[in-house]
């Protein structure tokens, strides 16, 4: 890595946080000068303007969930245990401490949608990745003779359950009380439990 590589690399992390706990209109040019100790100048070196740092710094916040859920997945051996990896970890969510501020995802979902097309996009992007992981693996699951309900519809299953997840998120997030998190999990469980 070159040292202005290293210099935007330090930047995202260092605003990543800031991006996924404040959003793009609470993050101040102040609140990343003071997380990173650069100058304004510095920030403007590396970055077109605070657009730019912003969407860099949610999808390090992406590829940071992306990693923590994809490390777990791969050391599964049934589609079954991938897909129950995420019941599992979004239990604890908060405790794993993957992104401050808490899912990537919802947070910026919520602000972007009609304030800020390109970080929209992004959403929109993540999103669609996610979806098309989970109908990869219930697809694999029926292949490989793991899923045998009848009528299974992989697209509907996969946007019901990234649905239950970050509805789970937002309800924990709101009301402060994580452990409706493991509850509504529960449900997760169930509809893997019956692709069988």
């Amino acid at each position: 890595m070159s040292k202005a590589e290293k210099t935007k690399q330090f930047i995202i992390e260092k605003t990543a946080p800031i991006f996924n706990t404040k959003g793009y209109s609470g993050t101040s040019m102040s609140d990343i000068t003071n997380a990173t100790g650069l100058t304004k100048g510095s920030i403007y070196g590396n970055f077109e303007n605070k657009d730019e740092v912003a969407i860099a710094a949610f999808k390090y916040n992406i590829k940071k969930l992306q990693d923590t859920f994809a490390n777990e997945i791969e050391k599964q051996k049934t589609f079954k245990d991938k897909l129950m990896v995420y019941p599992r970890l979004y239990s604890n969510y908060y405790d794993l401490k993957v992104t401050s501020g808490g899912c990537p995802i919802l947070n910026t979902a919520t602000e972007a949608d009609d304030t800020h097309p390109i970080l929209k996009k992004n959403v929109e992007r993540a999103l669609l990745w996610w979806k098309e992981k989970l109908i990869y693996f219930i697809e694999q699951g029926i292949l490989a003779g793991e899923f045998k309900a009848k009528e299974i519809n992989p697209e509907q299953i996969a946007l019901t359950f990234i649905a239950i997840i970050e509805g789970a998120v937002m309800i924990a997030k709101v009301t402060g009380d994580f452990n409706n998190l493991p509850t509504i999990m529960l449900s997760l469980n169930k509809i893997i439990n019956d692709l069988e």
